[in-house]
């Protein structure tokens, strides 16, 4: 693990202070490959079960090259911060922490839902993980947080620059024919090119790549 300052891990006091962290930790992202040989994926996601303020993460480390599941672990805790958007780090990084202390294989890169430096202050949910735990890793979202994209063509594989500032923050990817596209922007330890390749290859016939749609929908509570 990387050395970080102790004061990445506290929960907030307030939005405000919410901000100072995450300038601060955006300082620690590294958007450019720095990775060994990829064998094992954690797909991670988070769910809520807003009555009792509990978050469950659930972890899927599957095999790169056969994409079949090896180890599953659901960690369950209190959340301990309130819904606000630009800030779902401080909600989700304790119960993925408490998630990915219990693994027996250890992940050589992490797919977690949500973004990664495609985020207005370049600090989402992937990139927070990557600099608290050192892992390589992808966001891997659903919807936009910030920034504009050119629709990419409707064929499985096309995707278009996703550009926040006049940077390059993420890339929409059409993961399937015909349905929206998938947001993929680097967490950390990863350029761009390289998350867009990690998740194409991850793909079968899903909207999501595989240790991310296993994830979604293990994170779920039971109705």
């Amino acid at each position: 693990m990387d050395h970080i300052p102790a004061s990445f891990t506290r929960t907030p006091e307030s939005a405000q202070d919410a901000v100072l962290i995450q300038q601060k930790m955006r300082d620690y992202v590294r958007v450019n490959d720095d990775f060994g040989i990829i064998k094992y994926i954690a797909g991670i996601d988070v769910g809520y079960d807003l009555q009792s303020n509990t978050s469950k993460a659930a972890l899927v480390i599957m095999d790169m090259e056969k994409l079949m599941p090896l180890e599953i672990v659901i960690a369950t805790d209190l959340t301990p911060f309130p819904y606000i958007p630009g800030f779902l780090s401080f909600r989700e990084a304790p119960v993925i922490i408490k998630a990915l202390e219990q693994v027996k294989k250890k992940p050589d890169l992490l797919f977690i839902d949500g973004q990664g430096i495609a985020h207005p202050r370049g600090l989402g949910i992937a990139s927070h993980i990557g600099v608290l735990t050192g892992y390589p890793s992808i966001g891997v979202a659903k919807s936009v947080l910030c920034g504009s994209y050119k629709e990419p063509g409707v064929k499985k594989g096309q995707s278009e620059p996703l550009i926040y500032k006049n940077n390059k923050i993420g890339t929409a990817l059409r993961s399937r024919d015909n349905v929206k596209p998938l947001f993929i922007s680097p967490g950390h330890k990863i350029g761009h090119e390289s998350a867009v390749d990690f998740v194409h290859r991850c793909l079968t016939r899903y909207r999501l790549p595989e240790p991310a749609r296993i994830a979604d929908k293990l994170s779920k509570f039971a109705k």
